[in-house]
C-alpha cells in the first residue's frame, strides 16, 4: 500500500495498459505450458486443433483454443472424480474444497493449493480494498460460509487487511441486530436481497435502520447492488454508501470491486486472470472499449489445481475504459445479467434485473418487487411477457399504474408486458438470491 492509501497496490492498480499486457502475457506462455503438462482435459482441447503451448503467447493468441463450459468441467468431474481431468495437481497438494451453487445443474467442486490461496486472498484482498474498506472497519458478513466461494476465501481476505470479520451467516437477523449494536459494526456485507429483507425487517420492529450505525454496505452474489433503483433504496433506507462486487466460482471469489466513485466494478485481478469480453451468440472477441457489452471469458495465468482456459462465465456485462476519478486503470464493468436469466421476447434480449430497475422508478407507488412469471422453457417468450408487480400502500389507481408500468418497460426495455399487480408483501422476500422468475412448468 502506498503512503496515503489510497491503493491496495498501486503499481498494479495504476498500471498503465502495455504495461499490463507485457507481464500478463510473459505469464500467459508460462501458464499455458504448466497447464499443458498437468492437465489432460487441456491436453485434448490443445491437440483437437493441432495446438502446442509454444502457440499461446499473447492474448490475440487465445482465440485459437475452443472455449471451457461449465457443461464440459461437470462432465470432467464425473468422468474423472474427485475434481476431474482438468484439474492439474494431486490431492495431496489441496488444501481446501469449494463449490458451485449448481443453480444451473449439479454443482461442480473446485479445489485450491497453498499457492492459489494466496492469489483468492490477494485478489479479494484487492477487491475489498477498493470498496473503501480499511483495517479499522467492523464487518457484518450475512452470507454464508459453507462450500460458497464468497464465504471463507472473503473471511482469508477481510483478516489479512487488517479489518474486523463477524461472522453471523444468514437467517439470523437478530443477531445482526444484536451484534451490529453491541460491537459497533460499520459494514455489512450481503446480497441485495437481504439488504432489502433486513430493511423490512427493521421497520416491522419499529426501528429506523438509519440508526443502526451501517454506513457501508457491500452487496454480491447477484444483480442489485449496481442497478440505480435498488441501490437508491437501500443507501437512503439505512443513510450508507453501497458498492458491489463480483467474482466466479471457477476463477476466483472477488474479482470486480467497485470503489465509491459507485461507476462501475474495477477489473482486481491483474496478474492472476485474463478477460475477454465475447458476443454471447457467435462467440467472438469483441474489442475492450468504451460501452462494449458481451459475455465474459475468463483465462488463468497464474493458477494451480483447477486452471481454466478461455471459461464461459455466462455473465454479461456492459464495460468502461476510460480512466476512474479514483486513479485506476483496470477496466470497469457492471453485470447487465446471466445467460441463465436472459429472455429473448421477438429478438430482444431482456434480463429480470432490468425489468426490476424500471420497475422500482416509481417507488413509492410499487415496491419495486417483480416476478416474471413463465409457462414454458425459454429463452424465447412470446409477448406479452407475463410480470407480477408488487404495489405499495401509497397507490391508488391501480389501473392506470399497470398502464404506466407497461407504457415504461415498453419504451425503455423495448417489450411488450402484461402487467398484474399484487399487493405489498405478496411475492417471497428471501435472504440470499432473489427469485425473479417463477418457472410455472417447474411449480
Amino acid at each position: 500500500m502506498n503512503r496515503d492509501k489510497r491503493y491496495h497496490n498501486e503499481a498494479v492498480e495504476t498500471m498503465q495498459p502495455e504495461d499490463l499486457q507485457r507481464m500478463q502475457e510473459d505469464k500467459l506462455g508460462k501458464q499455458m505450458e504448466y497447464v499443458y503438462k498437468r492437465s489432460k482435459f487441456y491436453q485434448r482441447k490443445f491437440k483437437e486443433v493441432g495446438l502446442v503451448p509454444q502457440d499461446i503467447r499473447s492474448i490475440q493468441d487465445l482465440e485459437k483454443i475452443a472455449f471451457t463450459t461449465k457443461d464440459e468441467l461437470r462432465e470432467s468431474q464425473e468422468k474423472d472424480p474427485p475434481l476431474g481431468s482438468h484439474a492439474a495437481v494431486d490431492m495431496d497438494k489441496v488444501i481446501r474444497i469449494h463449490s458451485s451453487s449448481g443453480t444451473t445443474g449439479n454443482p461442480s467442486f473446485i479445489g485450491i493449493t497453498h499457492h492459489d490461496h494466496k492469489g483468492w486472498t490477494q485478489i479479494t484482498e484487492r477487491s475489498i480494498y477498493t470498496w473503501g474498506i480499511r483495517p479499522k472497519d467492523v464487518i457484518i458478513h450475512a452470507v454464508g460460509l459453507t462450500l460458497f466461494v464468497g464465504g471463507l476465501p472473503v473471511k482469508d481476505a477481510i483478516e489479512h487487511l487488517g479489518a474486523t470479520f463477524v461472522p453471523i451467516g444468514t437467517g439470523a437477523s437478530e443477531r445482526v441486530i444484536f451484534t451490529t449494536r453491541l460491537l459497533r459494526a460499520n459494514v455489512l456485507h450481503c446480497t441485495p436481497s437481504y439488504a432489502i429483507y433486513f430493511l423490512d425487517y427493521l421497520r416491522k420492529k419499529n426501528m429506523d435502520p438509519r440508526e443502526l450505525g451501517i454506513r457501508k454496505i457491500i452487496c454480491g452474489a447477484e444483480q442489485g447492488g449496481g442497478i440505480p433503483s435498488i441501490r437508491k433504496m437501500i443507501q437512503e433506507g439505512y443513510d450508507c454508501i453501497v458498492t458491489e462486487g463480483m467474482g466466479n466460482s471457477d476463477a476466483a471469489p472477488i474479482i470486480f470491486g467497485e470503489c465509491l466513485e459507485q461507476a462501475g466494478m474495477h477489473f482486481c485481478g491483474q496478474e492472476f486472470i485474463l478477460c475477454e469480453v465475447i458476443d454471447p451468440k457467435t462467440g467472438k472477441v469483441l474489442e475492450m472499449k468504451e460501452g462494449l457489452k458481451g459475455e465474459l471469458v475468463y483465462t488463468h495465468i497464474d493458477r494451480e489445481c483447477c486452471p481454466m482456459i478461455r471459461f464461459r462465465s455466462r455473465d454479461h456485462v456492459e464495460v468502461w475504459t476510460d480512466r476512474c476519478a479514483c486513479g485506476r486503470t483496470s477496466f470497469r464493468i457492471r453485470c447487465l445479467g446471466r445467460t441463465d436469466d436472459m429472455l429473448t421476447v421477438l429478438g430482444v434480449n431482456v434480463f429480470p434485473a432490468a425489468i426490476r430497475d424500471v420497475v422500482g422508478s416509481l417507488r413509492p407507488k410499487t415496491t419495486g418487487e417483480i416476478q416474471v412469471v413463465l409457462d414454458k422453457p425459454g429463452p424465447a417468450v412470446t409477448p406479452p411477457v407475463k410480470i407480477a408487480v408488487e404495489y405499495s400502500k401509497e397507490a391508488t389507481d391501480l389501473e392506470n399504474l399497470k398502464k404506466k408500468i407497461e407504457t415504461l418497460l415498453n419504451s425503455k426495455l423495448n417489450f411488450r408486458a402484461a402487467v398484474n399487480l399484487v399487493p405489498e408483501g405478496s411475492l417471497p422476500r428471501v435472504e440470499m438470491k432473489a427469485q425473479l422468475v417463477k418457472k410455472l412448468w417447474e411449480a
